[in-house]
């Protein structure tokens, strides 16, 4: 169904399918920018006309990071072991980290040659926020996939069925914090709430005006928005992972990994 006056249909499953592309592990740069142009033409024909309004950007930052969480990729403990054999948790943990953060900061990268690109035309700020909404939602991607992965590294169990991950993960991205496996009612409603859409709305504001402050003329935000993503990235990482490990602790059954016996002083 058409939204009222006329607006565009939304279309998750398309702009799932765009954002799960990025989020992969080892893309090259020009793939990158693709997908991220891509990601730019759907964000216009996608209610986001009023350019120069960022609380207009924002509400449709929060109902695209909705939209698409459901389709965000996050692989199994057993698929994620495949992947990259030998490593254990903290070492795989790390590993995921480290991938995030370089996808963001390819992210960051890629939004300034795409920048740099719209740049070259008339008139030259028209496409800067939604080309910054765009990498915005991209860089949560890549972050919710993360929060993912590491809750299936520590076991720290997510909700059953893919609503009701996606909105446990879009909560956990908003407070910068694990998934609490003990509050087994805290599913689609209390996501849907008016205290848990403000807290997404609210982190989202906050990685906006970051980005804000790497526009520039063809590259020169680039390696700010990179670096910025990067860091970002890295400290979301080392937060859900501390959180987790507390979580672990608390959760009933043998820990993982954890020094046996034989291996205390």
């Amino acid at each position: 169904m058409s939204e009222q006056g006329g607006a565009p249909e939304r279309d998750p499953a398309e702009l799932g399918a765009t954002v799960a592309a990025l989020t992969e592990d080892d893309i090259a740069p020009a793939r990158r920018r693709q997908l991220l142009t891509r990601l730019v033409g759907q964000a216009r024909t996608r209610g986001l006309g009023d350019l120069f309004k960022p609380r207009a950007a924002v509400r449709w930052m929060v109902d695209t990071v909705t939209d698409i969480a459901p389709h965000v990729p996050v692989r199994d403990l057993a698929t994620l072991r495949r992947h990259f054999e030998g490593l254990d948790d903290e070492a795989l943990a790390e590993r995921l980290v480290r991938n995030a953060a370089r996808a963001t900061a390819g992210v960051g990268a890629a939004g300034g040659g795409v920048a740099a690109v719209e740049w070259t035309v008339t008139p030259t700020l028209l496409s800067a926020p939604v080309l910054l909404a765009a990498e915005t939602v991209a860089v949560v991607a890549v972050e919710l996939k993360l929060i993912g992965e590491l809750h299936e590294i520590y076991g720290v169990p997510l909700p059953t069925g893919r609503s009701q991950r996606a909105v446990a993960l879009v909560h956990a991205w908003a407070t910068q914090r694990g998934v609490n496996p003990m509050m087994p009612g805290a599913g689609i409603g209390a996501v849907l709430g008016t205290a848990a859409r403000r807290e997404l709305r609210d982190t989202l504001l906050r990685r906006f005006g970051r980005n804000l402050t790497t526009l520039g003329p063809f590259l020169t935000g680039a390696a700010v928005a990179s670096f910025l993503n990067r860091r970002a990235t890295r400290s979301l990482g080392d937060q859900v992972r501390g959180d987790l490990r507390r979580k672990r602790l608390a959760l009933p059954g043998p820990p993982r990994n954890l020094p046996g016996p034989s291996d205390q002083p």
